[in-house]
């Protein structure tokens, strides 16, 4: 039996990567450079879309603890992006054209791996399949999904703005990362007094956003982890200055006080050319976006590469419809992966690809399928998948809330995830010498 593989976004090269390492030829199926999404804009494969950031990199932490079981089952992502990482403090960040470029060889280069650029509009039915079609999935092949697996989801999130660095007006931004962590040349800082933040905030309340289709515009379903910034100012007035723009950590060298609020710029490219304005997705209109971040310190004359631009995400109603092991409960030869499972971030949605992969050679070779224990952060997101809630299902990123409390509670909560990510990667282990 032959394996397909529909989609070469994160989880879709996984995917297909996990299972021609293991020997089996794989079909792997991208439309692009025939049709692109609304959102996607180059030809290589695993195109990041919302930031080129990937994270915190700490173990202890819920998102570098994802990337470190990643890399111990042999990720293919991981292994291009520590390659193609640029500084960003505690965060693991890329230059995300050459990550994708980097992903996009090693894919291709793989003599197993067999590359098919054509718009797949039905669903094969006379193979192993996984599907990793992302949350932008073209209407054609949506439709088949959804009528296939009883309904679809939605939610909308957005992209932030990119900007030249030349554009930049470096007297009045300075460089350094928080609390003086990762160096300063990961960080651009562009500080705010009281007057000048007060100011760009009635602004960006008020500005012309871009229409939106097919949403109710007065209450729109948006992920909180890619919230646009004009949507979050309207929760008040210093919400912001509590949110991505604190100032908590960071002094202005010009002053050597603490600025009323922050915009941060994190390099996206390793030879820092360009930034993007962290925490800023938005779906303001274009030349709103350049009269109202404008108004920020050191931005008067930026030069924009990239406007920010909202779009539709969709994902399966999961728990009704998939098991941990992300194949369907009522046709086992179809697998998912990716955001359409209803995992949420570009680690998260990889991870199920490293995991449908998996599963899809052991059911080929006619093994029992595996989940990860519930220990681990892979197990745990793949556990939200299969039984979160059916009536109210919402997307999950890694985080330690969704993973068994350590007992004894440990109070000290740097303590507290510590002892989980090591528990996390001793059950990890033990699944690896075991089973896999």
């Amino acid at each position: 039996m032959s394996v397909k593989v529909i989609g070469a976004g994160l989880a879709g090269c996984e995917a297909a990567w996990h299972i021609a390492n293991s020997g089996i030829e794989t079909d792997l199926y991208e439309m692009k450079p025939i049709k692109y999404s609304p959102a996607h804009h180059s030809p290589n494969f695993a195109e990041l879309i919302c930031s080129n950031s990937l994270k915190a990199q700490r173990v202890e932490s819920a998102a570098g603890l994802l990337k470190e079981e990643m890399r111990r089952l042999g990720s293919l992502l991981m292994e291009c992006a520590d390659d193609c990482k640029v500084p960003a403090g505690g965060a693991l960040a890329v230059d995300r054209n050459e990550f994708s470029k980097s992903v996009t060889e090693k894919i291709s280069s793989n003599p197993l791996i067999h590359i098919h650029h054509e718009e797949i509009t039905e669903i094969p039915r006379d193979c192993m399949l996984v599907i990793a079609t992302g949350p932008l999935t073209s209407d054609s092949l949506a439709e088949q999904i959804f009528s296939h697996c009883g309904g679809s989801l939605s939610f909308f999130d957005a992209a932030a703005p990119i900007v030249t660095a030349e554009s930049l007006n470096m007297e009045k931004v300075f460089a350094a990362s928080r609390y003086d962590k990762g160096g300063d040349e990961a960080y651009l800082n562009c500080p705010m007094n009281k007057d000048e933040y007060e100011n760009f905030y009635q602004e960006l309340i008020n500005a012309e956003r871009a229409p939106i289709h097919d949403f109710d515009v007065s209450d729109p379903k948006v992920y909180e982890g890619c919230m646009p910034v004009e949507v979050m100012a309207q929760r008040g007035k210093d919400t912001l200055r509590f949110g991505p723009l604190k100032p908590v950590g960071l002094r202005d060298p010009k002053t050597g006080h603490r600025p009323w609020a922050v915009v941060q710029l994190r390099r996206e490219d390793k030879d820092g050319t360009l930034y993007n304005l962290v925490g800023f997705q938005t779906n303001l209109k274009f030349g709103e976006q350049k009269r109202v971040f404008g108004l920020i310190p050191g931005l008067e004359n930026a030069e924009f590469m990239r406007y920010g631009v909202m779009h539709r995400n969709t994902f399966l109603n999961s728990p009704q419809i998939l098991n941990s092991d992300y194949s369907m409960k009522l046709h086992e030869n179809i697998f998912f992966a990716g955001q359409i499972t209803g995992v949420e971030g570009y680690m998260e949605s990889a991870s199920s690809g490293i995991m449908a992969g998996i599963n899809t050679v052991r059911r080929l070779n006619r093994k029992e399928t595996i989940t990860l224990p519930d220990t681990t952060m892979i197990g745990a997101l793949s556990r939200h998948v299969a039984f979160g809630s059916e009536t109210d299902f919402q997307p999950m990123g890694a985080n330690f809330g969704i993973m068994p409390p350590i007992e004894p509670h440990i109070r000290d909560k740097k303590l507290r995830y510590t002892a989980i990510s090591a528990r996390s990667l001793k059950d990890l282990s033990a699944v690896l010498e075991n089973q896999l």
